[in-house]
């Protein structure tokens, strides 16, 4: 289902395209999940779970924060970029756009990048960087590369520019 709304967006996804996407029917499309803006929502939150989770992963692993942020970084682009269609990321890339009409997306939305700070700045607390800027600053820089990232791959930048410009972004964070 994240493919249908990646794709076509909230609004110009179909029932009909996220059931066949669920292998469901309409109606035990409707029982399990209620309403569009329901599925959409769980789906979101599912694939910022996952994502979350593979992040965290990576951050309490081996190597210097330096290391972890980029394999952080490299992770994403490959996820953002992976054939047949270059997506990006669902919460910057469809969740962003349907938040000013759609407060419990914009929630769940906020939600999942408040997480993903939250793990980013557990990674810069546990490093041994200067004390300024504050790991939670770091986290909010952090963030935003990874959210401009997205952006960049959603809009169709190349893989390896995209590697470039993280690589370039990993030693202004971490100084």
């Amino acid at each position: 289902m994240r493919g249908v709304f990646m794709e076509k967006g909230f609004a110009a996804a179909s029932l009909d395209e996220l059931s066949e996407a669920a292998g469901l029917n309409r109606p035990s499309l409707y029982a399990a999940f209620g309403d569009k803006e329901q599925l959409y929502i769980q789906t979101l939150r599912h694939y910022g779970t996952t994502s979350i989770e593979a992040m965290d992963k990576v951050l309490a692993g081996p190597g210097t924060i330096e290391q972890r942020l980029a394999k952080v970084y490299m992770a994403a682009i490959d996820f953002y970029t992976a054939p047949p269609s270059k997506l990006g990321c669902m919460i910057v890339g469809t969740a962003a756009v349907e938040s000013p009409t759609h407060p419990e997306i914009a929630a769940a939305a906020g939600e999942l990048l408040a997480a993903i700070e939250k793990s980013l700045e557990r990674a810069f607390t546990a490093s041994s960087l200067p004390a300024e800027p504050t790991p939670a600053a770091r986290a909010r820089m952090a963030g935003a590369i990874l959210y401009a990232i997205a952006i960049r791959a959603r809009i169709g930048m190349k893989a390896s520019e995209l590697r470039a410009f993280a690589h370039s972004m990993v030693p202004v964070i971490c100084r």
